[in-house]
């Protein structure tokens, strides 16, 4: 059942490829965290963790509490790093698996000393400095004093410092180099003073490959750097980063035709009527809609690949339904695949493609992808399996 309406294929190898690409922009000495929040941006945390923590890769990064436990029972046995804030009500869980927490206030980090305390035992935390980011962090003049201020709670060890670049350039974005400024220049007071914590972390995937990992490395800091790969790892940068990167796309989206029709001139398709038929058309009906993560506003914008040649998303796509125009493709019957993201012959659509045509961003395509939609994770030889045949009429 899992390739009948709508299906995600999670390519292996290209995702072991974009680690290695990763690794290589990162550099020796260098660690990298997987970010898999949000189940991988869609893509399928669990899976795809198990699979970087047996080809090394140092630890994971993740959004909440629910799913640095979900790892953690699936047998992640690494680092989890709990990025951006703690909800006092996770903080129990959190200590009971071992999960590092992203700190920024001096409240917050009192109820976990207190908690820690408790439980005779001790909150491993990283220090969130904000170098202009605005959402969370301690501004970078008072990161010294809040260290201080953590140093001096039994119940709390600070293992780590991080900030996060708010320019989705990275460093190809002027403010995305001044950001790494500010936060080389609070790694080196703190290093003076004996008080650098002993993992520091600054590069998301587009700084990494904006060359955000060599500059922290050429600050020679006495501790050790990683860096915070996310969306590249699937294959995906912001536009503007790196045309060079050789990043693969893990993921495609296909679904199959289950019904069509021929359709005279002026035939309104879809709900509100929003597409006429200009000319007499052969209208197919696919059985994914916005629940499945067919974005809302591909209708009448984006295309889809049917044996091997891009036909357009025609009318409104409703919950459980999209429309295609297959006109111009001979031949195609029920239960042909077609390609929403992915690759068929020569053609191929990406989510930043998608994203452009739907006025959204790469990460939102994917995060999208419905809990329909089954994610079967493939070898690249095997892409191209054959689809079951479907019980669907004309």
């Amino acid at each position: 059942m899992e390739r009948v309406r709508g299906w995600a294929e999670i390519d292996l190898d290209a995702f072991e490829w974009n680690l290695d690409r990763i690794a290589a922009a990162a550099g020796a000495g260098t660690d990298v965290m997987l970010v898999v929040k949000a189940d991988a941006y869609g893509h399928g945390a669990v899976r795809l963790a198990l699979c970087a923590q047996a080809r090394g890769v140092h630890g994971f990064c993740v959004g909440t509490a629910a799913e640095a436990v979900e790892l953690r029972r699936a047998g992640v046995s690494g680092r989890i790093l709990l990025l951006g804030t703690l909800v006092d009500e996770e903080a129990e869980v959190v200590l009971d698996h071992g999960i590092e927490i992203c700190v920024h206030s001096t409240d917050r980090c009192l109820h976990l000393d207190a908690l820690a305390r408790r439980r005779d035992s001790r909150a491993r935390v990283h220090l969130n400095a904000d170098t202009g980011m605005g959402r969370l962090g301690v501004p970078c003049e008072r990161a010294d004093v809040l260290i201080d201020a953590l140093r001096s709670m039994s119940g709390i060890e600070v293992v780590g410092l991080m900030t996060h670049i708010a320019p989705s350039r990275g460093l190809r974005d002027e403010e995305g180099a001044r950001q790494f400024e500010r936060f080389g220049e609070l790694c080196r007071t703190l290093a003076e003073r004996g008080e650098l914590p002993g993992l520091v972390h600054a590069a998301n995937s587009a700084s990494l490959f904006s060359g955000g990992a060599r500059t922290l490395a050429s600050l020679e800091l006495p501790t050790r750097l990683a860096v915070r790969a996310g969306i590249a790892a699937f294959g995906m940068l912001a536009e503007g980063v790196d045309e060079n990167s050789d990043l693969r796309p893990i993921l495609s989206f296909s679904t199959r035709v289950v019904f069509f029709k021929d359709v005279p001139t002026g035939t309104p398709i879809g709900y509100d009527g929003t597409w006429r038929a200009e000319r007499p058309t052969r209208v197919a009906t696919l059985p994914v809609g916005y629940d499945d993560g067919m974005n809302w506003r591909a209708g009448n914008r984006a295309q889809v690949l049917v044996r091997g040649q891009r036909v357009p998303v025609i009318g409104r796509v409703s919950m459980d339904y999209t429309t295609i125009d297959v006109t111009d493709v001979p031949g195609v019957e029920v239960g042909d695949r077609v390609t929403v993201l992915g690759r068929q012959g020569e053609q191929s659509i990406d989510a930043l493609e998608l994203a452009r045509v739907c006025g959204t961003i790469p990460y939102e395509i994917t995060c999208n992808l419905g809990r329909r939609v089954p994610r079967v994770t493939v070898r690249s030889e095997h892409r191209d399996a054959l689809v079951p045949e479907p019980t669907s009429a004309r």
